[in-house]
């Protein structure tokens, strides 16, 4: 594959589209993270508390992905996407005029996961007008819309510093409609058919063992990613004991690695296959994960979250090649399926994080946990390759970098 040709098909102004429209739904969807210590403060958190008020808007983008994926698929993702960044105004405008106790900022947090929802509309909106060969490109620019963590985490704390947190929700307004005008005039939907919507049709896709596998290793790497995303600030803050700007700092440097490397993930899927690269990822977050499990001193403890957070960016990358490769037409519902498992997996992790800090006055057990977790998950990947070898078709196989370590399991010929 080379820049030219990849910018020779498919629709550009679509993916721009679809990459902005993820990037400020995903700035939003975020934001309670990095004004945690600003929340902590005003509204008296404890660990538990803080943990669980941040993971609320990503298991509501769990329950929220599914019915917009299965929308997208049935009015398109173009007036999917648009009715999505008007409903995520809502939460904003609450959050900015009312909010003020925890449990109107549960509220929030719920209505939240409309904006985490627009994963199941953006990728798939971008997917449809790529073939095979540049789903791992395509889907890592769209998906490098979690870069808008970065300007969650740069920007929120200094402006909460600067003009109290209030109004950083009402900033956040002012960019969700830049970007749904911008979305409005640019997105297009694809041409090729949808298949149309049903709910039989989820029920036929919970079926299949490959859709709950994907959704497993999705919840490691963009659970991971997410979770971490949205808890580090608070992690810097009471770990390291920065400032609440600094602590801001800290997790934007570690993001922006995980940001940045999605595209990367997508493109060496696509040049040796998404299963390989899977593989490496899971294993190099195992071993990152445990590093930091011993909670070493800041400047360890930040390279080391990045690591992670690197491993977390490509493994999304990795996911999303194989995915449009080995369940074609099904692209909208299990992206809305797989999503919502990510997002779940995303809200387990500050759950746990947060628990285990007021248990155990420390975060080493949840990250040690979280560390076994993934462990589990390169294994189960690992044994997984030989039933793929022989069971899905050889040209998906050969794309997606399916492998087997017995030597006499060649590719399928059939």
């Amino acid at each position: 594959m080379n820049s030219q040709s990849f910018l020779k098909v498919g629709h550009w102004p679509t993916l721009l589209s679809a990459f902005l429209y993820f990037d400020v739904s995903f700035m939003v969807w975020v934001m309670l993270g990095p004004l945690g210590p600003y929340l902590s403060e005003s509204l008296k958190l404890n660990a538990t508390d803080k943990g669980f008020l941040v993971a609320i808007p990503l298991l509501a983008g769990s329950v929220f992905r599914p019915l917009l994926g299965a929308l997208g698929d049935s009015i398109g993702g173009r007036k999917t996407g648009i009715l999505g960044l008007c409903l995520t105004l809502i939460p904003l405008f609450i959050a900015w005029q009312f909010a003020n106790s925890l449990q109107s900022f549960y509220v929030v947090g719920v209505l939240l996961g409309i904006a985490g929802a627009s994963f199941a509309v953006a990728l798939p909106l971008a997917s449809r007008w790529y073939p095979p060969e540049y789903q791992g490109i395509a889907m890592g620019i769209a998906g490098a819309g979690n870069s808008g963590t970065v300007l969650a985490t740069l920007f929120a704390p200094r402006l909460a510093a600067a003009y109290g947190w209030h109004m950083v929700f009402g900033v956040a307004m002012i960019a969700v409609t830049l970007v749904l005008c911008a979305f409005f005039l640019l997105a297009k939907d694809s041409p090729a058919p949808r298949k149309p919507f049903s709910f039989a049709a989820y029920g036929e896709l919970l079926r299949e063992p490959d859709a709950a596998w994907f959704s497993f290793f999705y919840s490691i790497t963009f659970g991971g990613f997410v979770g971490l995303a949205s808890f580090l600030t608070i992690f810097a803050y009471d770990q390291y004991h920065l400032t609440k700007v600094q602590a801001g700092d800290f997790a934007t440097v570690a993001v922006v690695f995980g940001s940045m490397l999605r595209p990367l993930g997508g493109w060496l899927a696509d040049k040796f296959g998404g299963y390989r690269i899977l593989l490496g990822v899971l294993s190099g977050a195992t071993v990152c994960m445990f590093f930091l499990s011993t909670l070493p001193v800041v400047t360890l403890g930040l390279m080391g979250v990045a690591m992670v957070m690197a491993m977390f960016g490509i493994g999304n990358g990795a996911v999303f090649q194989i995915i449009p490769q080995r369940f074609g037409p099904q692209v909208g519902l299990i992206t809305g399926l797989v999503g919502a498992a990510g997002g779940i997996g995303g809200f387990c992790l500050p759950t746990l994080l947060g628990y285990f800090k007021s248990q155990t006055g420390s975060f080493s057990t949840g990250l040690a946990l979280v560390a076994t977790i993934i462990a589990i998950g390169f294994s189960a990947l690992l044994l997984l390759g030989p039933a793929w070898l022989r069971s899905w078709p050889t040209e998906v196989a050969r794309r997606t970098g399916v492998f087997s370590l017995a030597k006499s399991n060649p590719l399928r010929t059939t």
